[in-house]
């Protein structure tokens, strides 16, 4: 039983995998900060160019 644990506390490869899940986690998390961000940002300017557009008007002629 002893050995068996001495092998897990030694080996390393599920560090790989928590760093890695680690890593995806953080990348995920930054990508949906700059949609976030650029969701917003859009939607004024949006805003703004409907309105605009709303004031103008059409000539008939």
């Amino acid at each position: 039983m002893l050995n068996i644990l001495r092998k897990f506390r030694r080996a390393e490869t599920g560090a790989v995998t928590v760093d890695w899940v680690v890593l995806t986690g953080a990348i995920v998390g930054l990508g949906v900060a700059v949609v976030v961000t650029i969701l917003e940002t859009t939607a004024e300017g949006a805003e703004g160019l409907g309105a605009h557009l709303e004031d103008q008007s059409v000539k008939t002629y």
